[in-house]
């Protein structure tokens, strides 16, 4: 098969969409060597690595100055001009990783959907996204050959939301990264961590108002460290790190690079993740996968994700929130207990599955 990704959105911070589709397209590559596969990119200023065609082994990278803002118009509301048109390339699958649909002449085009907030939320989303997604999305998905999810619970909103037949939508989670070093037991003494972008669907704000009346109960509990890039919406959440109680108490890292993930995980007692709706959720699967407890919101697809090796609470409860920082930072036999069973159940999750779910979805599509 010949396959074009757009693989516009790993091209600056690779966290969410980005990460996932450089991993799967970079899992396809190996899994698949006698397919070609192409990597679409399009920016201004942002470049595609320098090692990006040795990372993903096989695979041609075609790059283009447009900028993304004029492509996006061009694309999402003309749909031209097609793929085909600025690589020169026939295709076979045009592989979309977000809602719309990419361009094409005459291959079979397959979006992805991680999450609907953008539609019951549009105003936590911005630019192209608050723009377009929410006013495109439906047609795109009932036009698509087929929908990739990440998991069975944005597979129902798929469903019931969009009107798309469940049997055109297909779940291809995402997988563990290729940790490179050995991995250790949760850090006992170790910080709370927050892993992902700081926006307002992630409950900043009751995270800090629970991780406050934590350190009012016990003033000797973990630091919190956030990890991510702030959007905009978080600004207001962000001066409070400078104000009491929380100052000196929060320190907010910024975004991780891959390469760097696996250290700040390292020294982590735990991770937090209390979302209003996520998708999926990657930073549980990897701390997880890492041994490290986490507790998560009982929104979403994280109770999916978890399963039964996490604490959950309700988003909206900041007390429920600073019990559960309580117990996974003092109790270090419950810590244990999800510790283990969290790398237990990581194993389920490779990079490898999903490169075969993808495949197997591009197949039943190709004549």
């Amino acid at each position: 098969m010949r396959v074009v990704f757009d693989y516009r959105p790993a091209l600056r911070a690779r966290s969410g969409v980005g990460e996932y589709v450089h991993q799967a397209a970079r899992a396809f590559a190996l899994r698949f060597p006698d397919d070609r596969l192409t990597l679409f990119t399009s920016s201004w200023r942002d470049r595609p690595a320098p090692n990006l065609a040795a990372d993903i082994a096989g695979a041609r990278v075609s790059d283009h100055r447009v900028p993304v803002s004029i492509l996006n118009a061009a694309w999402h509301w003309l749909e031209s001009p097609p793929v085909e048109f600025l690589t020169g390339e026939p295709y076979d699958v045009a592989f979309s990783p977000h809602p719309l649909l990419l361009p094409s002449r005459r291959a079979a085009r397959v979006v992805m959907i991680h999450d609907l907030d953008f539609m019951s939320h549009p105003e936590r989303t911005h630019r192209e996204i608050r723009r377009d997604y929410p006013r495109l999305a439906k047609s795109h998905a009932r036009r698509a050959a087929r929908v990739v999810v990440p998991s069975e619970y944005t597979a129902r909103e798929v469903v019931q939301r969009l009107g798309v037949a469940r049997e055109r939508v297909a779940v291809c989670s995402p997988g563990v990264p290729d940790w490179r070093d050995p991995v250790r037991p949760f850090a006992r003494d170790g910080y709370i961590l927050f892993m992902g972008t700081l926006e307002r669907r992630k409950n900043l704000g009751a995270l800090l108002a629970a991780y406050g009346r934590l350190i009012a109960m016990r003033p000797d509990a973990p630091t919190l460290v956030l990890a991510g890039q702030a959007r905009d919406d978080a600004r207001e959440d962000l001066d409070a790190l400078s104000r009491a109680p929380l100052a000196g108490r929060v320190e907010h890292i910024g975004y991780v690079p891959p390469d760097d993930r696996q250290k700040v995980y390292a020294g982590a007692r735990a991770l937090v993740l209390p979302s209003f709706d996520e998708g999926f959720g990657m930073p549980v699967l990897e701390a997880m996968s890492l041994g490290i407890p986490v507790v998560v919101s009982d929104r979403g697809a994280l109770p999916e994700v978890a399963g039964d090796a996490a604490v959950v609470v309700p988003p909206d409860d900041v007390q429920a929130i600073a019990s559960a920082l309580d117990r996974v930072s003092r109790d270090d036999a419950l810590a244990e207990s999800l510790a283990a069973r969290g790398m237990e159940r990581a194993r389920r999750f490779t990079w490898t599955s999903t490169a075969d779910a993808l495949h197997g979805v591009f197949a039943a599509i190709v004549p």
